[in-house]
């Protein structure tokens, strides 16, 4: 799958999505995106994964996470989510830690 390009310019998709767990619970949901489901995501071998980030926020009643997946264009996009793009991809053993999520990825050009 060839990239997008406007110009000289190469387009990039941030795939966009947050989850809150209760602070006992932070540490078990980070440990499990860093070792389990980052990696199962780029053992799937998506055509335009580009990798993740984690961003992490430490408040005094929920911990919330902040999770950035980049993407070559929005075609790879649905091979990792499916038809139905914006549709949180949440695995099972997940869920359990998770109080609250978004009910939609959002998906942005990354333009710098």
């Amino acid at each position: 799958m060839r990239k997008e390009k406007r110009g000289e310019i190469e387009i990039v998709i941030a795939r966009i999505w947050h989850g809150w767990t209760k602070p006992e619970n932070a540490k078990a949901y980070e440990d499990m995106l860093r070792d389990e489901i980052f990696p199962s995501i780029a053992a799937r071998n998506i055509s335009g994964y580009r990798g993740a980030e984690l961003f992490i926020n430490r408040d005094t009643d929920e911990v919330q996470f902040v999770t950035l997946l980049r993407f070559d264009s929005m075609e790879a996009v649905k091979e990792f989510a499916g038809a139905d793009e914006g549709k949180p991809v949440i695995y099972p053993k997940a869920e359990a830690l998770l109080t609250r999520t978004d009910q939609r990825s959002r998906h942005y050009r990354i333009a710098i």
